[in-house]
């Protein structure tokens, strides 16, 4: 998977604290994927606190004050469930309002302080 040996990279200081990571096309050159599946790994990253993307300027590697420092315990707890779509997410996703989504919700936490929560939506499977 793209997002792993990425991670392997970071974490082995291959790609230092800072550093920028190859772009875009490079990646997909590289894993011969597609544009889509480079940056859903690099959302993976994103969300994992491993990198950090800056408009005009590209991803970098977070730093360890960024990551969270050293000796500090992270912790995240994810929950999934069905929802219905409000309106702005019945707009987004070309729904009618009340259409079934499922929403993911993760929560992160160092040191048991909430640091940040991230939700998701995306549409419900045939078969779900």
């Amino acid at each position: 998977m793209i997002a792993d040996q990425l991670r392997e990279r970071i974490e082995s200081g291959s790609i230092p604290p800072g550093a920028l990571l190859p772009t875009e096309s490079a990646l997909t050159t590289e894993f011969r994927a597609s544009r889509g599946t480079v940056r859903q790994a690099i959302a993976v990253l994103r969300e994992d606190g491993l990198v950090t993307t800056e408009h005009g300027r590209g991803t970098s590697a977070a730093s360890t004050r960024q990551r969270g420092g050293l000796g500090k315990t992270a912790e995240s707890d994810t929950a999934e469930h069905e929802i219905a779509a409000d309106s702005e997410l019945a707009a987004l996703f070309g729904l009618e309002v009340g259409a079934t989504l499922i929403g993911h919700q993760r929560v992160n936490r160092r040191n048991g302080v909430v640091e940040s929560v991230v939700r998701s939506y995306r549409l419900r499977r045939s078969g779900q």
